[in-house]
């Protein structure tokens, strides 16, 4: 499976208001974004490949630029009509496919944010053993299951409903730096013949860029993966999640 060139639509939608909805002065009301994906021509040379008497191609990953040290957070509302966020959703779905979640960092809120936004003691430790620790068993439970299928797994579209991205102020959920929140994304492939589809718990803005924060659940019930509401077809959105 290889995955390559954007194509997107915007298609409006009514739905559920996420929490803390309260954004900057002016701030559009936003879309649902459908990010089409389709065939790609070429593996991705930053990885390796199975042996040469493996069927299965490589999947493609793109690069995806970070942020720089010292940079800090803007109001800019994001949008996933962006190749970035479509480079950002191609790692994603590679570390899906293969069960490698290093493969989707590029798509995960980065350290150096991290550590502006959150106002306590140690953001990096709670980076590193909460998040990346959770989102590390999340890759690993949506890759359970895909089980056998993982291989043959085509990422058809991905779809953010942006129409109810809210803003969270500072203060809230024990941030120091507001940020644009938006909860049930979904990832939607096929496989065997049928439409399926599973979600991203929570995308998070940075400097106007979504990126993922909870893959799989905001607030856990188990230390395992969890993988969220996977469905037949496009799945139907759950209520939203919290910061």
């Amino acid at each position: 499976m290889r995955l390559g060139a954007l194509a997107a639509a915007l298609l409006m939608t009514a739905g559920l208001a996420a929490a803390c909805d309260r954004g900057p002065a002016g701030a559009p009301s936003g879309a649902a974004i459908t990010v089409r994906v389709t065939n790609s021509a070429a593996p991705s040379p930053s990885a390796s490949p199975e042996p040469a008497t493996s069927a299965w191609a490589w999947p493609l990953i793109l690069p995806v630029p970070g942020p720089r040290a010292g940079q800090h957070q803007t109001g800019k509302r994001p949008t996933a009509s962006t190749p970035v966020f479509h480079a950002e959703m191609t790692d994603l779905w590679a570390a899906v496919v293969t069960g490698r979640p290093v493969l989707g960092l590029p798509a995960f809120f980065p350290l150096v944010a991290y550590e502006q936004v959150k106002a306590i003691a140690d953001p990096a430790a709670d980076w590193r053993n909460r998040l990346v620790a959770e989102f590390d068993l999340d890759v690993a439970a949506a890759h359970g299951l895909l089980a056998r299928h993982a291989r043959r797994a085509a990422l058809l579209r991905v779809i953010v409903p942006e129409a109810q991205a809210s803003w969270i102020d500072p203060g809230v959920c024990y941030n120091g730096v507001g940020y644009w929140h938006v909860a049930n994304a979904r990832l939607v492939y096929r496989v065997g013949g049928q439409e399926r589809s599973i979600g991203i718990a929570s995308l998070i803005s940075w400097r106007g860029r979504w990126y993922v924060v909870h893959f799989g659940a905001v607030l856990r019930t188990t230390s395992g993966g969890v993988v969220d509401q996977p469905a037949q077809g496009a799945g139907t959105p759950g209520p939203p999640g919290g910061c």
